[in-house]
């Protein structure tokens, strides 16, 4: 399942997305917000969308300003390796690289165009079975679960 969510910063540049999901005939969730709210904040829907992919094995789009803190509080949930999507490179390496689940876009950086193909690029890349790549997210995953018991 794909979700997608954002902050006020990241409202209309998710609308947007939207109507390119539909065009591309993905299906997808959207956790909001449904309006826009100009004091709403980025950690409620970050931490929102990354409880939905652990409890479904999903990929997920989250959207603000800088894409940094939607980034930092969906990497602080297990099982969530989150990228920011600056650019077509970044969005294809993090796929092939990291296996990323979910993409942060900079609302406030990107052009809409630039974002419907990084978007693109993201979804469309596989994880590379290559096994420095799966050797490199075992580590993270121990990391991660070294750090939870502490």
């Amino acid at each position: 399942m794909l979700y997608i969510a954002s902050d006020h910063a990241g409202f209309e540049m998710k609308e947007m997305l939207k109507k390119h999901l539909e065009d591309r005939e993905e299906w997808f969730t959207d956790l909001g917000p449904t309006t826009f709210m100009p004091d709403d904040d980025y950690p409620e829907y970050a931490s929102l969308l990354s409880r939905e992919i652990q409890g479904h094995d999903g990929r997920g789009i989250l959207l603000c300003g800088n894409a940094v803190g939607v980034c930092m509080t969906a990497n602080k949930f297990r099982g969530i390796r989150a990228g920011i999507g600056y650019s077509e490179y970044a969005a294809k390496s993090q796929r092939e690289d990291d296996d990323t689940n979910v993409l942060c876009l900079p609302a406030r950086v990107l052009s809409n165009d630039d974002a419907k193909k990084i978007l693109d690029i993201w979804l469309d890349t596989p994880f590379s079975p290559e096994s420095r790549h799966k050797r490199r997210l075992e580590k993270v995953a121990e990391i991660e679960e070294q750090n939870m018991k502490a």
